[in-house]
């Protein structure tokens, strides 16, 4: 199995999970496949904000390119006791904000001894996750805000916005370490963030049509007057030119959902104006089958009949009547 990342503080939890989970359901989304050691909510938030100083800092030795995988040398005399930031290749995409999900490779390692303790290259799967409180290490919130997809930042960091004075004993670290990371932001997303690729012709009149805007603003979703199909529909509506989502992956995604016979809206990450995260193997069978095999940047029309939703056992409060048809716009922004 996958190993998890040490640098997640708690899982990001997807908001209305509940609203696409089947019988067995999680509450929350995870973020990769089987667990590891990661510090409390509560041992990572509770600091003030550090100050954000320019070294000392070591020098990357090896792998210097962004995207390869870095070889930092050990550190140097003493280090801050704040959080040294250093951007060593400036990018040119989109600001990352507070509160964005970044997509990022990494890795990370002790001042002391240059001990490697994690890192995504080898996993060759970037990281995608929130910079929010609880949900990541709190150095990485401060150091990354600002900073633009396409660049290579360096970091060091005091235990206070680390792993706190308990460590993390299965990782080697100790309450005493500062840690260093080398971060490639590969990408960042937000509540506008939407599918991007080629457009896609949706011919036929038996099925909803779909806008294709790509403004951030939900797009429409017109329900023909017509039976419901008795079996799954996933069509692209925009197609993307990312790696395809296979059946393990999680996904960071936006979506809509109507029902079939009336088209009122029952779910929605634009009302919420928060992205969800979620695995496919939580989601109900027509999630799953649908985005399985879809590409990473498209938007897709999913068409789940009763039998591979909710059927006689919808979720209390939601809007959704037993054996509903559901009808769903999903925006495949990354995948994990």
């Amino acid at each position: 199995m996958r190993r998890r990342s040490l640098l997640i503080a708690v899982p990001a939890g997807m908001a209305t999970l509940a609203a696409c989970n089947d019988d067995e359901g999680a509450s929350e989304s995870k973020a990769s496949d089987s667990p590891s050691p990661s510090p409390s909510a509560s041992a990572t938030s509770a600091a003030p904000a550090p100050k954000i100083v320019d070294g000392p800092l070591p020098a990357i030795t090896a792998g210097t390119k962004f995207g390869e995988k870095p070889t930092v040398a050990k550190g140097s005399g003493d280090p801050s006791d704040q959080v040294a930031v250093k951007t060593v290749i400036a990018g040119n995409g989109q600001t990352v904000a507070e509160n964005d999900f970044i997509q990022a490779n990494y890795l990370g390692q002790i001042w002391d001894t240059a001990k490697v303790f994690d890192n995504s290259y080898d996993r060759k799967t970037p990281l995608v996750i929130q910079l929010a409180q609880s949900a990541i290490i709190d150095s990485w919130r401060y150091a990354l805000a600002g900073k633009k997809a396409g660049s290579r930042v360096l970091l060091s960091t005091a235990p206070t916005w680390g792993y706190g004075k308990q460590g993390n004993s299965s990782a080697g670290i100790k309450g005493t370490d500062t840690l260093v990371f080398v971060v490639d932001i590969e990408g960042t997303f937000n509540a506008k963030s939407s599918a991007k690729g080629k457009t896609v012709a949706q011919d036929d009149a038996d099925l909803p049509k779909v806008g294709d805007n790509t403004d951030g603003k939900a797009p429409t979703i017109d329900v023909p007057k017509a039976d419901a199909p008795k079996k799954l529909v996933a069509e692209y509506v925009i197609e993307g030119d990312g790696d395809e989502v296979k059946a393990e992956n999680t996904v960071l995604v936006q979506y809509k959902g109507v029902l079939w016979d009336t088209g009122k809206e029952f779910d929605s990450t634009y009302s919420r104006k928060a992205l969800t995260s979620f695995s496919l193997q939580q989601v109900v069978k027509g999630w799953a089958q649908g985005l399985t095999g879809k590409k990473v940047g498209s938007r897709v029309l999913i068409v789940i009949p009763p039998d591979l939703g909710y059927g006689d056992n919808p979720p209390s409060g939601s809007g959704i009547s037993k054996d509903s048809t559901l009808v769903f716009t999903v925006d495949i922004l990354a995948k994990m």
